[in-house]
């Protein structure tokens, strides 16, 4: 049964139920059959065995429809008596409406798909059940992920068997340092003078005070330390685990989030299972949160996921008022929790504000969503600038500059979506010219104004990437040689495609893309428009999956361009596989394609496929699975562990200590020592101090070295071999390199150098050391010494005193 005659059929109900409360004779002879619309009835009548057109554009709320019964058009009437009667009365201007407004044709993204019912406010019982139902999987997935990751950690270290000194060097790199302000927090007397100790912290950069609510995004670690200090729990649960737990927990809601995106999108939550089981398989390339826990991406990433999913629900149709607010709500705590956990967040909702720009540029949203996204973005950003002490790191982000310019060039181009397919393109290139030049102006006056340095690291490392010519820069140069900064290994898409996502992920971004492609260039051909007339009378492409189909395709440059951006892209790209797997429009046009389209083998399909992908993925990785997790390793460093258990028990708790940023960050954590610097690198004079203090590992004369080390504060320094004798990377990527070259100095090893380098004067600080050197010696004393460090004692230089001057002075 068409469109047409259920509608046709629904009015028809609807008078008949209406008949004997309210029309009388005269309307009860009122409610016979036209004797067009008998013979219209009988043409759709047989055609009743035909499936409904589910890819049509979606109806425009404004949309004219004749009312003469004896008109041969194909269009239904309305489905409501009122508008009916309405239109009726003021038929007379009515063809110049169905002029402006011109029939619409099949689009595979429409809004006639059919979700499961209580999504759609269907509260039948059958409904309310086969919902559960789909919930309840939803959780039981994220539990399952949950319990996977949480496995993997424990088998991998033997985390409830090694000692508390081995569990905290497990926090690696600057994990170890977020950490450490939980462990600090909880040993406070009280959260009172925990929270003080933060905001006036002497003990992360010597000789500094630093606020560091302010300087870093370490509200989760207050949160969970003020949590477990509240909770009955200590007797039962070590501090660790409830840290270790909650981040784990986390994956659930991850998956909970991507399972509901491809729900929404798909209309069966067999979508959102699947989902679900491909970020599980994926592991590799969606997470690693079990060997890297304290990572501010594995707090803010299912935030995102989460914002995803309330975006995505909010930009579907029919939504009531109330459940649009609600939504905005969603969207406002979810970025918000995003925000505050990751500083990074910035660059993530530059692409999503990019995104918004984009859809509104061809009519896919309307003018209130658009201007209530943004605002979710900047009242997310601003409430944690207030949190963060006002840090100028956020007012001179560019997503905020960039919302601002965007609103602003809107508001003053009014005529903006006013003429035909060149002249709008025309004004929409214009538009964005304004809007980008404004962007930077704005940008530019801001940093300027509240002296703002501490992400410029960031777009020296952009710069650098992509000048396709190397950089003698040190902060970008540190960023370039890990390859985790570097481009997407190929062999990241043959794991995907091992799993089955890549090849639905493939089709359906292409048909997707195609189909916007088509819409967007109908939406800019209308001869006339204009924000009004687009909110109730807009081009039919789900503004829901424009949305979802744009993010991942952004998001999927950056990963492609820079490895480490993988897991926001991957974890929405098994939304994305799984909408394409369940969608009715999809399977829909493909069937019509093949000429053997019906509601039943729709359905048929629909349902049976994306069950044989789970069937199949089942038999293939289950028995991997269970091999994975049957796996039993145990932590095992006893270099580092001999190290931190010296520095606890002999040095002073005062000691200043100097090194690398990953080894530092573990000693502040396992010792509570003093550092001179740490891996937190979003800050212009910690970044100098860095440098300066790796000159350890350079060309450089004893003197100057303990001169540094001396300015920053240091007591002890410790060298790794690691470091020092590097083999990791290759020549000119390596961090001795790295120096030498911003020293202007030759490289180590054999290979070209540039012609402006010049061979050192003094050999390798790091190596020269371990001689014991009569001008080394009088500055450094050995300490420790085990095979993988060094650590060396500064001592004070000797003042001259008066007669020794003169005796020099006096001296031939």
């Amino acid at each position: 049964m068409n469109l047409g005659s259920s509608i046709f059929i629904d009015i028809s109900r609807i008078q008949q139920q209406r008949e004997p409360e309210v029309l009388g004779e005269r309307a009860r002879a009122s409610q016979r059959v036209h004797p067009c619309y008998q013979r219209r009835r009988q043409r759709l009548q047989t055609q009743e065995n035909k499936p409904r057109r589910s890819l049509g554009l979606q109806p425009r709320a404004g949309r004219r429809v004749r009312t003469d019964p004896c008109q041969t058009d194909s269009r239904p009437p309305p489905n409501n008596m009122t508008t009916l009667r309405h239109r009726r009365a003021s038929r007379g201007k009515e063809p110049a409406a169905a002029e402006v407004q011109p029939q619409q044709h099949s689009n595979c993204c429409t809004h006639h798909h059919h979700p499961d019912g209580s999504l759609q406010g269907d509260w039948s019982w059958g409904s309310i059940i086969w919902t559960s139902v789909g919930l309840s999987v939803s959780v039981g997935l994220g539990l399952l992920c949950c319990i996977y990751v949480a496995t993997l950690h424990e088998n991998d270290l033997w985390f409830s068997n090694i000692k508390e000194v081995e569990r905290e060097i497990s926090f690696r790199t600057e994990c170890g340092l977020y950490y450490s302000y939980y462990k600090q927090m909880l040993q406070a007397p009280s959260v009172q003078e925990g929270l003080l100790e933060l905001i006036h912290d002497n003990l992360t950069e010597s000789r500094r005070t630093i606020n560091l609510l302010q300087r870093m995004n370490i509200y989760q670690e207050v949160f969970l330390s003020v949590l477990y200090r509240s909770l009955p729990i200590k007797t039962y649960l070590e501090p660790v685990y409830f840290y270790i737990y909650t981040v784990f927990s986390l994956q659930a809601v991850y998956v909970i989030a991507l399972y509901l995106t491809a729900w929404l999108l798909s209309g069966s939550w067999l979508a959102g299972a699947l989902a679900g089981v491909w970020y599980i398989l994926n592991r590799v390339d969606t997470t690693r949160v079990e060997f890297t826990i304290s990572l501010r991406e594995n707090w803010s990433l299912p935030f995102l996921a989460l914002q995803v999913a309330a975006i995505t629900c909010y930009l579907r149709p029919q939504l009531t008022s109330l459940q649009q607010k609600v939504m905005v709500w969603l969207m406002f705590v979810t970025t918000f929790c995003f925000c505050l956990t990751w500083q990074f967040n910035q660059f993530i909702l530059l692409v999503q504000a990019l995104i918004i720009y984009s859809l509104d540029c061809v009519d896919l949203l309307t003018t209130s969503q658009v201007t209530t996204l943004y605002l979710v973005q900047v009242s997310g950003l601003l409430s944690v600038w207030l949190l963060q002490f006002c840090n100028s790191m956020i007012l001179g982000s560019l997503v905020l500059s960039f919302i601002v310019a965007a609103l602003f060039v809107r508001h003053c181009q009014a005529d903006l979506k006013v003429g035909g397919l060149l002249v709008r393109l025309s004004k929409i290139l214009l538009h964005s010219v304004l809007v980008f030049l404004l962007t930077f102006i704005i940008n530019y006056l801001t940093k300027k104004a509240l002296q703002v340095r501490s992400d410029e690291h960031i777009f020296k490392f952009i710069k650098s990437k992509f000048a396709f010519r190397p950089t003698r820069d040190f902060d970008a140069s540190l960023y370039l040689c890990e390859e985790a900064f570097g481009l997407l290994p190929l062999d990241t898409l043959e794991r995907l495609a091992d799993t089955l996502l890549l090849y639905p992920y493939i089709p359906t971004l292409l048909l997707l893309s195609g189909t916007l492609a088509i819409a967007a260039l109908k939406n800019l051909s209308r001869s006339e428009g204009g924000s009004e007339e687009k909110d109730g009378a807009a081009e039919a492409f789900r503004p829901d999956v424009a949305y979802n189909l744009l993010h991942t395709l952004l998001y999927g440059l950056v990963a492609f361009s820079t490895m480490r951006m993988k897991y926001i892209w991957t974890g929405h790209m098994c939304a994305v596989a799984a909408h394409g797997v369940c969608s009715a429009e999809l399977w829909t046009l493909l069937l019509r394609a093949l000429r053997c389209n019906s509601r039943i083998l729709l359905r048929i399909v629909r349902y049976a496929v994306p069950l044989l992908v789970i069937g199949f993925l089942y038999f293939k990785f289950w028995p991997k699975l269970m091999n994975e997790l049957s796996e039993l390793r145990e932590f095992y460093d006893p270099d580092t562990v001999e190290l931190m258990t010296w520095i606890s028990t002999k040095t002073p708790k005062q000691a200043v200590f100097a090194g690398s940023m990953q080894l530092l960050a573990g000693i502040k954590l396992c010792t509570g020592r003093v550092l001179t610097n740490h891996p937190h690198y979003e800050d212009k004079d910690l970044r100098d101090r860095t440098r300066q203090v790796y000159q350890v590992y350079a060309r450089r004369s004893p003197e100057d070295v303990h001169e540094i080390l001396r300015a920053a504060g240091a007591d002890y320094v410790v060298l790794e071999n690691s470091i020092c004798y590097e083999r990791r990377h290759r020549r000119g990527c390596r961090l001795r390199d790295l120096l030498d070259l911003a020293n202007g100095h030759i490289m180590d090893g054999p290979g070209e150098n540039d012609p402006d380098l010049a061979p050192a004067q003094h050999p390798r600080f790091c190596e020269a050391v371990q001689t014991d050197g009569a001008a080394y010696a009088a500055l450094f004393t050995r300490t420790f010494q085990n095979k993988t460090f060094h650590v060396y004692r500064l001592k004070k230089k000797r003042r001259k005193t008066p007669r020794s001057l003169s005796e020099s002075a006096a001296a031939p």
